[in-house]
């Protein structure tokens, strides 16, 4: 087959345009094109008035050497990748030795363990928090009657925070094995909607992945993989620089020499506990800030201009980004378009802020993390840790001036930048439960980041016209952008320090959102396997 990328047409064009504008893209008569299927669907919108499908089909043509040759040097033209998906290793039939662990059931977890499972060798999956049903039970107690449950939130919990957020599945890791292929065709597989193979910017939304999650894990166990949930891993027995066992928090020490750490950017005790245990962790950037919102509408009007509220394009987005006179990069993360903005504390006495949309991203508002980055080279070098404790601080602090019960606290836009603390809001209602209470933000963030925010603000409302709008909404405070620990790896993707021990996905500083955690818990996972079986 030939794929042909970047075929643009018109956003309004008729339903049977597609096979002429290729014949023509390609020079081809009609009958010379024997099957089309679609690979990619994405849009141009850079001009508002005039926006563009942009299209990549895989292609049946009846003589297909011949256009390659024809279209030699167009570089939308080319033989189509092979994408599928082959095991380097495969565990004999009977095998019984030990079996690998796998801490952590979000998304680089899940991979992991389902590669492990489908190479026959039956995963441990030891999960801190509940089975997904039942922690969305639990998540929703904080979100509505203001009741945490430390273990079971949107941090821990199968699925992972993931499972909490606008379900986002693309990334721009490089991927030349085409696994990312591997995982939506997973996600499909369990339940996930078809057309996150095709779309540019797929998104499965918070319910569709509930759903999907429960039918990996059935997976998983019915290819003897086992699942442990409300298990927690409170210790590391090393011994000589290999891994021996676990402590968990159930009294049992589980033999293990070959455990993958996926527990997420949130695990702050067992970054503690590794951190005790002798294990090579060392700080890594991240950044903090806040949640803005505004009504969707005024993005989709200042990104697709007279097309907005099309269904073909749906709900639009934005990623901006501003480098600040105080040396700061100010940026958005995590957009939520049609979404709110969610309670994501793990730990009693904090606030912390997320985003979240259902697969529809059909709520009111749009909302996006606006955030200052964090470099521990500068702002506290030589201390592993430092980055927890900062988070830890601000999200107490949050929680003060939230009123001590969950509430968030929250400004207008306008006040913000004027100096002074909102007593109300505007036009633009939050959408953060339990609650917002309005108040002054700079007393809750550094002052380098509210510097940086206020510079930044009013260059994202030239580039996205209401951007800063004075009755915007911030909420404070964004603060698990990323882990800000790294437990650093070798070329065989173990610990550098601690064999048998695979540090992989966003906890462990290798990854950034859901389809690249779980990219890397396949790799993982086959280094894993081919060590276990050598």
């Amino acid at each position: 087959m030939i794929r042909l990328s970047d075929l643009q047409l018109p956003l309004d064009h008729a339903s049977d345009a597609i096979e002429p504008a290729i014949c023509a893209r390609l020079g081809i008569a009609p009958q010379d094109l024997l099957r089309v299927q679609l690979v990619r669907r994405g849009n141009d919108a850079r001009k508002k008035a005039a926006i563009k499908l942009v299209y990549t089909f895989d292609l049946d043509l009846a003589d297909e050497a011949a256009v390659l040759v024809r279209h030699a040097d167009d570089q939308h033209v080319r033989p189509t990748p092979d994408t599928a998906y082959r095991f380097p290793v495969m565990a004999p039939d009977g095998w019984d030795g030990q079996r690998p662990v796998v801490i952590g059931a979000g998304p680089c977890g899940l991979l992991a363990a389902l590669i492990l499972a489908q190479m026959g060798l039956r995963p441990i999956v030891i999960e801190r928090g509940k089975a997904v049903r039942e922690r969305t039970k639990d998540t929703w107690g904080l979100w509505r009657r203001s009741v945490l449950q430390p273990e079971s939130n949107v941090q821990f919990g199968e699925g992972g925070a993931g499972t909490f957020s606008d379900g986002k599945l693309y990334s721009r890791i490089k991927d030349p094995r085409h696994l990312g292929r591997k995982v939506l065709t997973e996600f499909v597989k369990a339940g996930a909607p078809d057309d996150i193979l095709t779309e540019a910017h797929p998104h499965i939304g918070t319910f569709r992945l509930v759903t999907m999650v429960m039918s990996i894990r059935e997976t998983i166990e019915s290819l003897g993989g086992e699942y442990r949930f409300g298990t927690r891993v409170e210790d590391f027995v090393i011994e000589g620089g290999q891994l021996q066992g676990l402590k968990l928090s159930t009294g049992e020490v589980l033999p293990a020499r070959h455990v993958v750490l996926a527990v997420g950017h949130s695990a702050r005790d067992t970054f503690e506990a590794l951190y005790k245990a002798g294990v090579h962790v060392e700080a890594k950037p991240f950044a903090i800030g806040v949640r803005i919102e505004h009504p969707q509408s005024w993005i989709d009007k200042a990104r697709y201009g007279p097309n907005a509220g099309n269904p073909v394009l749906g709900a639009a987005a934005y990623a901006i980004s501003h480098q600040a006179s105080n040396g700061r990069a100010v940026y958005s993360f995590c957009m939520c378009p049609g979404g709110r903005v969610v309670a994501a504390t793990s730990e009693e006495g904090r606030v912390v802020t997320n985003g979240m949309s259902q697969y529809s991203r059909a709520e009111f508002n749009a909302n996006s993390g606006l955030v200052v980055d964090i470099n521990p080279d500068r702002d506290f070098p030589g201390d592993p840790l430092a980055g927890v404790r900062l988070q830890r601080a601000l999200e107490e602090q949050a929680f003060v001036a939230g009123g001590s019960n969950y509430q968030a606290p929250g400004q207008r836009v306008g006040d913000f930048l004027a100096g002074q603390p909102s007593t109300a809001f505007g036009v633009v209602e939050p959408s953060y439960k339990p609650g917002v209470k309005p108040t002054d933000l700079c007393d809750v963030l550094p002052a380098f980041v509210t510097d940086a925010l206020r510079e930044a603000l009013p260059v994202f409302g030239r580039q996205v016209p209401g951007y800063d709008h004075p009755d915007a909404v911030m909420t404070g405070v964004e603060t698990r952008t990323s882990s800000p620990v790294r437990i650093r790896r070798g070329a065989d993707f173990q610990s550098i320090n601690t064999r048998g021990l695979y540090p992989a996905g966003e906890g462990a500083g290798y990854a950034g959102g859901i389809l690249s955690a779980a990219v890397d818990g396949i790799k993982v996972a086959e280094a894993l396997a081919a060590e276990l079986l050598a």
